[in-house]
């Protein structure tokens, strides 16, 4: 994902704007990577795979590849998403 797409990105769901953007690998874009709504109420998270934005709403995400995701970068994301993030987070794991 190129870094200037965050310019146009907002949540599905409450559409705050901008996401706040987390980047775990990274070469000429960003390969892998979170965006996260700023809302607290919303809690809604967005994973960046193979450079592209997954930015669905819940109906569209695929559980078990949200859930791998968090799991495969555990120690780079942030507590709140973790725990208490949306629409699939690790709580039962933690």
């Amino acid at each position: 994902m190129k870094r200037r797409l965050m310019d146009f990105l907002a949540c599905a769901i409450c559409k705050s704007h901008p996401l706040e953007l987390y980047v775990f690998e990274e070469k000429e874009e960003i390969v892998e990577g979170l965006l996260v709504c700023p809302n607290d109420q919303c809690r809604m998270w967005y994973p960046i795979i193979e450079e592209i934005p997954h930015c669905l709403p819940p109906e569209l995400r695929d559980e078990k590849e949200d859930l791998a995701f968090l799991r495969k970068w555990k120690e780079k994301i942030p507590e709140k998403v973790l725990k208490e993030g949306k629409p699939f987070n690790l709580s039962k794991e933690l």
